[in-house]
């Protein structure tokens, strides 16, 4: 029965009681997607190839998408269908984490559609759009599609409008249209509410979808799990006793072959705007009603709209380029000399600031953001450091070896936390020192974390937005951060760091001021 007559509230409760399996909120339950079909726009691209169609195969391998499931790419290149579902196999196999089996495959393969065209040709879209339809009627999508723009930023615009045009971004009978926009979501603030405006002109907010694929990653969403449910850490997360926040993305790699991409956005627009700031946002924020997509937006957006930059930027901003030097065992060379990026270039490679939130929690505890390439290694972590106790029953010598302790939530490699506090050196004298206590997460759990991408496609697909930061978000963030990069830009210089080493002396500097250093991860 699907009635909620009044005798049969007692009955229904007990029949879930018993039976688990009828519940729709047992956890243990996959949420698996309806009927529907994902349109990648650059299908052919990098991160089609090595992120989105592996996720898409180990979706399905996991057994979390229906089996009227459709997978259309769009592409100017001229593929036969044939070797554009050759093409995807490989990329699938490649890069799946899950166990390749032919038989799923071939399933999938049913539901696979290549369109070549370029995006200012009608004609494409009108075979987009008959390829839908014919999806709907042999692959039972019922006009349910997600459009991925894995394309570069200065096209959302084109491929929204044409969405539009075409009538291809209007549901019809039930079903729902949903569109995936990857980062940078604009450039600056005022790029980025002209992109929403047009955006939002098509999609409703809640059709929309900004990919932070690090919000993806089990080890960002357990940040909500250590704060809020655990008693013993929540009554410390406060300026009563958090000394400081240390948050860091650093990778061992230079630029690659994102010359095109990477010269004039940098390593702020690239990664502090978005990642650092969503990471400042879930460690700052006030408990959540609920870990509704709604409740954790308001709860991010009370702390974005409370955080600016320390009031003196050439104090406490710090940015500089890699010049050439030893990486992984191999030297390697300077920014300007990595082919495609002009000589008098002012991009930065490595960008740092201190971040202040005007909120009664955090009065006074600087948050301190950091990210470059060409760095000593590849580590994101968030480090809440806490004030030093004031030792009255020891003396001097006691705790000279003693540090400020710290949770330190690893993101990505070796996930985990670790936690430093003091403990006695054995022997007959009281000497304190710094140990680790030590959580991983590949020891712990037999399960591997699914890819980020794996858990927001299925998001996607699900209409559900928790990890998704919504327009307001991005406004907030580029408020943020447009002063700094503009007080850079008037400098007209920048700083230099060794490849290999953890930043120039300025970012060292940049935290001394306030009495601190950084974590050497």
């Amino acid at each position: 029965m699907s009635g909620g007559g009044g005798g049969a509230g007692p009955r229904a409760s007990s029949s879930r009681a018993s039976n688990p399996l009828r519940d729709p909120q047992d956890r243990r339950l996959p949420r698996i997607a309806g009927p529907c079909s994902l349109v990648l726009f650059g299908v052919t691209g990098d991160l089609s190839r090595k992120k989105l169609i592996p996720a898409v195969y180990d979706l399905a391998n996991r057994g979390l998408l229906p089996p009227g499931f459709a997978l259309v790419g769009f592409a100017r290149q001229d593929f036969g269908q044939q070797e554009f579902a050759d093409m995807i196999k490989q990329a699938a196999r490649d890069g799946a984490r899950t166990p390749w089996r032919d038989s799923l495959w071939n399933q999938l393969a049913a539901g696979i559609r290549f369109v070549p065209g370029e995006f200012d040709d009608p004609e494409a879209w009108e075979r987009l759009a008959d390829t839908m339809r014919e999806l709907d009627e042999k692959q039972g999508t019922n006009g349910n599609h997600a459009f991925y723009l894995s394309i570069p930023p200065s096209l959302f615009p084109v491929v929204v409008s044409r969405l539009k045009e075409h009538g291809l971004a209007q549901a019809e009978n039930g079903g729902w249209r949903r569109v995936v926009i990857e980062k940078p979501f604009g450039h600056d603030l005022k790029s980025a509410r002209e992109l929403n405006a047009i955006v939002d002109e098509v999609f409703p907010a809640e059709c929309v979808f900004r990919i932070d694929h690090y919000l993806g990653k089990e080890t960002v969403q357990n940040i909500l799990a250590f704060r809020f449910a655990n008693g013993m850490f929540e009554p410390i997360w406060n300026s009563n006793y958090v000394d400081h926040v240390q948050i860091t993305m650093a990778e061992d790699i230079g630029i690659g072959t994102r010359a095109g991409y990477y010269d004039g956005i940098g390593a702020a627009r690239d990664v502090i705007q978005n990642h650092l700031l969503q990471l400042m946002a879930l460690i700052a924020m006030e408990e959540p009603v609920s870990f509704k997509a709604s409740s954790l937006r308001i709860e991010k957006q009370k702390i974005l709209a409370n955080a600016r930059p320390a009031p003196r930027l050439d104090f406490h901003t710090a940015h500089a380029q890699y010049t050439a030097g030893w990486a992984g065992g191999e030297k390697v060379v300077g920014y300007l000399e990595e082919e495609g990026i002009p000589k008098r270039s002012l991009t930065e490679t490595y960008a740092a600031m201190r971040i202040d939130i005007a909120t009664r929690r955090w009065a006074n505890v600087p948050f301190y953001l950091r990210t470059g390439k060409r760095l000593g290694r590849r580590v994101t972590e968030v480090a809440v450091v806490f004030k030093q106790a004031p030792h009255q029953p020891f003396s001097q010598h006691d705790v000279e070896e003693l540090g400020k302790n710290a949770i330190v939530m690893r993101i990505q490699p070796d996930e985990g936390v670790t936690m430093r506090f003091g403990a006695k050196v054995p022997g007959t004298t009281m000497e304190i020192r710094d140990v680790l206590m030590d959580f991983a997460y590949g020891g712990a759990f037999v399960e591997s974390s699914p890819e980020a991408y794996e858990r927001l496609i299925l998001d996607v697909l699900l209409g559900d937005p928790p990890l998704f930061p919504q327009h307001e978000e991005v406004e907030l963030s580029w408020e943020i951060l447009d002063p700094v990069i503009q007080h850079w830009a008037n400098q007209k210089r920048i700083d230099t760091y060794t490849a290999g080493t953890w930043g120039p002396r300025s970012a060292d500097e940049m935290i001394a001021r306030d009495g601190r250093v950084w974590r050497r991860p």
